[in-house]
């Protein structure tokens, strides 16, 4: 029988110095805290992280902002972080802010295996300067590259040993489409079952997406609006 379910020390052997990793979540909702605290000890550094927002100052993804493990960031919005704000004018880091619909569908198109797609979002802006411009029938559109990344760490509320996924409510956000776009996945549950257990028909994730599993012990304060492994 397939188990995926991994330890905490080794969880996050597979990410190395330099790589680009999509952390799931809206908020709070569906990060996975207690992976990015593992990768904040572990020092793993010269990272990009692909993240809808950048948490809160010292949670979630803040955390590896403020220790300088992180030299990118791309998002669609870090306005309720004033830390990775002022480090962003500070050239501290580099930030790569897209429209939340922009970022979910370079996501999408890089789990389908896309190349990119187009768009005509933006085209009569400043942002045509930096970005392909293509005609297509008459119409201008601009070319947006699909995102794809080494590692995704994501949190779900319940996980079967081989790794199929249900997400409580909004927790789901972005979780799936990250989870089809990485080499690896990484998964924290906060519930593990045996596999079987789930109805088919209320898996929000197929296990063939997901490589590792770590079963959290407990929830610490950072998961607070958390619904729990409702099922």
């Amino acid at each position: 029988m397939i188990d995926k379910t991994i330890a905490g020390d080794q969880a996050l052997r597979r990410v190395l110095d330099g790589q680009t990793i999509m952390v799931g979540g809206f908020g709070a909702p569906g990060t996975p805290f207690t992976l990015i605290e593992l990768l904040l000890r572990q020092g793993t550094k010269n990272l990009t992280l692909v993240k809808n927002d950048a948490n809160e100052p010292g949670m979630g993804i803040s955390k590896l902002l403020e220790a300088g493990q992180v030299q990118t960031l791309i998002a669609s919005h870090i306005g309720l972080n004033s830390t990775a704000v002022a480090m962003m004018n500070r050239r501290e880091i580099e930030v790569l802010l897209y429209p939340q619909g922009i970022l979910a569908e370079k996501i999408r198109a890089g789990g389908a295996g896309l190349l990119g797609f187009l768009t005509d979002i933006g085209v009569d802006t400043i942002l045509r300067e930096s970005r392909q411009v293509v005609n297509l029938d008459g119409r201008e559109a601009i070319l947006e590259k699909a995102l794809r990344a080494d590692v995704t760490l994501i949190h779900a509320a319940v996980a079967d040993r081989a790794g199929n996924l249900v997400f409580a409510k909004s927790a789901r956000n972005f979780c799936p489409l990250m989870a089809t776009a990485a080499a690896t996945v990484i998964v924290e549950a906060e519930k593990v079952v045996e596999t079987g257990t789930l109805d088919p028909d209320r898996i929000h994730l197929p296990g063939a997406f997901v490589d590792h599993i770590l079963a959290l012990d407990e929830l610490t304060p950072d998961y607070g609006v958390l619904p729990h492994h409702a099922l």
